[in-house]
C-alpha cells in the first residue's frame, strides 16, 4: 500500500488550522487542539500504512473533531473553520469505515 495522501493532507489540515487561527486571532486553544488533533491523525495515518486495519486512532480523534466542529458549525452557521473541519472529518470518519468493511487481501 501506498503513502496515505488523504490521511496525511487531512492532518495538515487540521494543524494548519489550528496554526491559523492563533495567528488571526491569537487563539492559544486553537493551537493547542489543532496541533493535538493534526498530530493525531498523522500519527493514525501512518499507523494506517504498517496495518491498513489498524483505524482505531484515526476513527477516534477524527470521530471528536466531527462531533465537535460539527457542534460549533451548527451554533454558528460560519463554514469556516468549524464547517471544513466537520465536512472534512465527516469524509475521514466515512473512508476509515469502509475501510473497517473491506474484507482482508491473501496473497
Amino acid at each position: 500500500m501506498g503513502l496515505d495522501w488523504i490521511g496525511f493532507g487531512y492532518a495538515a489540515l487540521v494543524a494548519s488550522g489550528g496554526i491559523v487561527g492563533f495567528v488571526k486571532a491569537g487563539s492559544v486553544p486553537s493551537l493547542a487542539a489543532g496541533l493535538f488533533f493534526g498530530g493525531l491523525v498523522g500519527l493514525g495515518a501512518y499507523q494506517l500504512l504498517q496495518d491498513t486495519k489498524n483505524v482505531w486512532l484515526s476513527l477516534i480523534a477524527s470521530g471528536t473533531l466531527s462531533g465537535v466542529m460539527g457542534f460549533w458549525f451548527y451554533n454558528s452557521g460560519k463554514f469556516m473553520p468549524a464547517g471544513l473541519i466537520a465536512g472534512a472529518s465527516l469524509f475521514i470518519v466515512g473512508r476509515l469505515a469502509l475501510k473497517m468493511m473491506e474484507k482482508p487481501h491473501h496473497p
